[in-house]
C-alpha cells in the first residue's frame, strides 16, 4: 500500500480531535463540580418540567435535578428552555448538560442519550371539548372515526399512533402543548394525546376542555403501554449519569422525594418500582 504523509497526519488530527471530545464529556461531572454550576434543559411543559415567571426551575424533573445536583456539590442551576423535539439535538450540541424534562425513555432514544432509571411511571390520556363531542376514550376510537389528533413534536404519542395502525393523515403534530390546546378549541384537531397527568394539568387551567373519561387503556403489540420518564445525558457523560443513579436509588419513593413531587401531581401512584432503563432500552 502506498504510505500517504498527509493522510496519516489528517488520520491523526481526527483521532485525537475525538478523544478530546470524548474526554471533555466524561469530565462534565468534575467540571460541573469544580464550577458548581450547570445547566438544564426543559420543554417548559406543565407539570414535567418548566420555568416560573421568574425563570426559576420547576417541575417534577427540574425539582429533583435541583435536589440531586445540590447533593453532588452543584448549587447554581441554570434552565434552557426550547422545544421538547429540540432536547436531544440540544443536549449533543452542549446547550445544556442534563435533559430535565420527564423524557420517556425508549430504545430508540437510548441510541443517543445516556438515561438515568427512572423516576416516574404515567399512562397515556387525551384532552377533549368539553362533553367529548367525538367521544373519543382511547386510541382504538380515533382509528375507526373521521377525526383529527393531536401529539406533541418529538414526543412518543406520534409513534403510539403510528403503531397503533392508525391513518397518519389523521395526526397534526404540534410544537407545544399550548398550541395544542389551542388547535383543540379551534377545531383543527378533536383531541390532544399525551399522559393522562399533562391532560388533567391542561384541562385543570382552562374551563373549555377537560381530561377524556373513562380512557381505555393503550395496548400495542399486546403489551400495556406506560410511559418511564427519567433524565437524559450525553453518551460520554456516564460518570454523571452514574452519579445521578446513586443518589436517586435512595432518593425516589421517599419521604423527601414524595413531599417534593407532590405539588406537581405526582405521588406513590407514580413511583416507577424496580424498572431500570437497562430494561426500557432493550
Amino acid at each position: 500500500m502506498r504510505f500517504s504523509a498527509k493522510k496519516y497526519i489528517i488520520s491523526l488530527i481526527t483521532f485525537a480531535m475525538s478523544l478530546i471530545a470524548i474526554s471533555a464529556s466524561a469530565d462534565t461531572l468534575n467540571a460541573i463540580k469544580e464550577k458548581g454550576e450547570v445547566t438544564i434543559g426543559v420543554a417548559n411543559e406543565v407539570p414535567y418540567g418548566y420555568t416560573t415567571a421568574d425563570g426559576k426551575p420547576a417541575g417534577e424533573a427540574p425539582s429533583i435535578a435541583v435536589h440531586v445536583l445540590h447533593e453532588l456539590g452543584v448549587k447554581k442551576v441554570n434552565v434552557v428552555v426550547t422545544e421538547f423535539g429540540s432536547l436531544i439535538p440540544g443536549l449533543r450540541a452542549g446547550r445544556f448538560d442534563v435533559i430535565a424534562a420527564g423524557m420517556y425513555v425508549t430504545p430508540k432514544r437510548c441510541k443517543q442519550v445516556l438515561f438515568s432509571n427512572p423516576t416516574y411511571s404515567i399512562g397515556e390520556g387525551f384532552l377533549v371539548k368539553n362533553g367529548n363531542p367525538a367521544k373519543l376514550h382511547g386510541y382504538a376510537d380515533v382509528k375507526k372515526k373521521s377525526v383529527k389528533l393531536g401529539v406533541m413534536s418529538g414526543a412518543v404519542e406520534y409513534g403510539y399512533a403510528k403503531d397503533f395502525g392508525i391513518d397518519m393523515s389523521k395526526i397534526v403534530t404540534l410544537p407545544d402543548y399550548p398550541s395544542g390546546v389551542a388547535a383543540l378549541k379551534a377545531g383543527r384537531i378533536d383531541a390532544l394525546a399525551g399522559t393522562s397527568l399533562t391532560m388533567a394539568t391542561l384541562a385543570h387551567k382552562d374551563s373549555h376542555v377537560e381530561l377524556a373519561q373513562p380512557f381505555d387503556a393503550l395496548i400495542i403489540n399486546g403489551k400495556s403501554v406506560k410511559g418511564y420518564g427519567a433524565f437524559g445525558f450525553r453518551p460520554g457523560d456516564k460518570s454523571l449519569r452514574d452519579a445521578f443513579n446513586k443518589e436517586l436509588s435512595t432518593f425516589i419513593g421517599s419521604k423527601e422525594h414524595l413531599a417534593l413531587v407532590k405539588p406537581y401531581g405526582f405521588g406513590t401512584y407514580t413511583l416507577p418500582g424496580d424498572v431500570t432503563t437497562a430494561k426500557l432500552c432493550k
